[in-house]
């Protein structure tokens, strides 16, 4: 074949791309082609490890001799001519040699990658403080660090017309469900979608219930969660550019427990899960029952705290909703322009908002001492779990439109329905209440109580896997 053909063929394939490169290198009247992207492999490995030898060695060039050469540094194979154009995507040199059929694929990845650190939203007092990076192979790293075991299996899926992202199935052959892996895996196969920019994009495509308000799917970003998450047999997917794991089976009660829990005393474990579980009762419920009090039924309320009320609200323009839906709307404004101000200016905007307009706003006679404390209240209560923030704060919208429209009942009502609901869906066999509905028993030692390391003697029966024992 001609080499020089070749690499115009696949430059023109790859549209001519500025970061394409081609070189032509001729010795004793034979010729390779070098063809790559510059802007994926790592340049030292390519001079040292491809380029010098081929130019300084006094050998033939032919496929054998070029393998030996460059297999001293790096992975090298053989590959059709139709596989070029994606091993070079995926940041492999191409060599092509005069007379040979076959092309040959030298992988010299790099690019810039972040490395790993503490995530925000999973801060530990004890224990790693690694947490998971936009690149997979340091994502695959740090589990592996975790099993030197020949049981840890990974799968890639290669997803997105454009993208052509590698996602990475990981489990623990013998624990996991092998109908589950095969689940997961036929979804990611029959997704069909333009790109996968972050692993966000398939969570839908995994869910039973995809038009749910409840996520179904786990997300993590620490590497020792997810060892202890496919401990107990559940399979991980790992998507390249994503710091985000995704985990299934899924049950509720995973959002209530934090790493600290396995790294403190059980005991004060215990306590905090159920401070957690309040927390969230209260972000949701608590501003719809006050606003159902003060309009239905206030000879429910104490006189005492009743004369308060009525001396705080006294010559308020709002009505008691009206009053609770303007402080709830200020502080998700607030909280929003926290989020994508720059860090000094978020921090002065909140002071400004929190401490400065609610003042203001109060002694102007707008706004009401217990409604802004409330509303307060439910707000920081909404981040005690803040993976479950976004679907508490819809919740939170509704149960206050639900009190201001229907009162006490209106809340009876629908906190039965949204049980009633929690117990009828689950995630890839997972009731998405157990332990609790249905009842597990042995999977109640890490619930809301939790018992020590050594009595949890069984993986959970909440969901299926194998190989039941885990300590003898």
């Amino acid at each position: 074949m001609d080499v020089q053909k070749i690499a115009q063929n696949l430059k023109k394939e790859l549209n001519n791309s500025s970061d394409v490169t081609s070189r032509i290198l001729k010795k004793d009247e034979q010729s390779v082609a070098l063809i790559y992207l510059k802007s994926m492999i790592d340049n030292v490995l390519f001079v040292e490890g491809i380029y010098e030898p081929i130019v300084k060695s006094r050998l033939e060039i032919n496929k054998q001799n070029l393998m030996s050469m460059i297999l001293k540094t790096s992975d090298i194979s053989e590959i059709e001519l139709k596989e070029a154009c994606e091993k070079i995507l995926l940041g492999n040199v191409v060599l092509a040699l005069d007379g040979e059929e076959k092309l040959l694929a030298v992988d010299i990845q790099k690019f810039p990658a972040r490395t790993p650190s503490e995530p925000p939203t999973s801060a530990v007092i004890q224990g790693p403080r690694e947490g998971f990076t936009e690149d997979i192979k340091t994502n695959i790293t740090l589990i592996r660090r975790r099993f030197y075991n020949k049981n840890l299996t990974l799968k890639d899926v290669y997803v997105g017309k454009y993208s052509h992202t590698r996602i990475v199935l990981a489990y623990l052959k013998g624990v996991a469900e092998d109908k589950i892996v095969k689940e997961v895996e036929k979804k990611l196969k029959k997704i069909d979608i333009d790109g996968i920019i972050d692993s966000y994009y398939i969570i839908k495509f995994l869910e039973k219930h995809p038009d749910s308000l409840f996520k179904q799917v786990g997300s993590v970003e620490k590497p020792d969660i997810i060892a202890a998450k496919m401990l107990e047999g559940r399979v991980a997917i790992i998507v390249d550019g994503s710091p985000i794991v995704l985990t299934v089976p899924f049950i509720f009660f995973e959002e209530v427990q934090a790493s600290n829990d396995y790294y403190s005393s059980h005991i004060y474990a215990s306590f905090i899960r159920i401070v957690r579980v309040l927390a969230m009762i209260i972000a949701v419920i608590v501003p719809g029952a006050y606003v159902a009090l003060r309009i239905f039924h206030q000879n429910v309320i104490p006189i005492k705290f009743l004369i308060t009320i009525t001396n705080t609200t006294k010559g308020l323009p709002f009505t008691p909703f009206l009053e609770m839906l303007f402080v709830d709307l200020l502080f998700q404004i607030l909280y929003e322009v926290s989020l994508r101000l720059p860090s000094y200016l978020g921090l002065a905007t909140s002071i400004v908002g929190a401490l400065i307009l609610g003042d203001t706003g109060v002694k102007a006679g707008l706004l009401s001492p217990p409604a802004v404390i409330i509303i307060a209240i439910a707000k920081i209560a909404l981040y005690t779990v803040p993976e479950e923030s976004y679907q508490l704060t819809i919740l939170q919208h509704l149960f206050l439109f639900v009190g201001g429209s229907l009162g006490l009942f209106g809340i009876v009502g629908l906190s039965v329905y949204l049980v009633i609901y929690l117990a009828s869906i689950d995630s890839y066999g997972a009731p998405y209440l157990a332990p609790y509905s249905p009842r597990v028993a042995s999977d109640l030692k890490d619930s809301l109580i939790t018992a020590p390391t050594q009595k949890m003697f069984l993986r959970p029966q909440s969901f299926k896997n194998k190989n039941k024992t885990r300590l003898k």
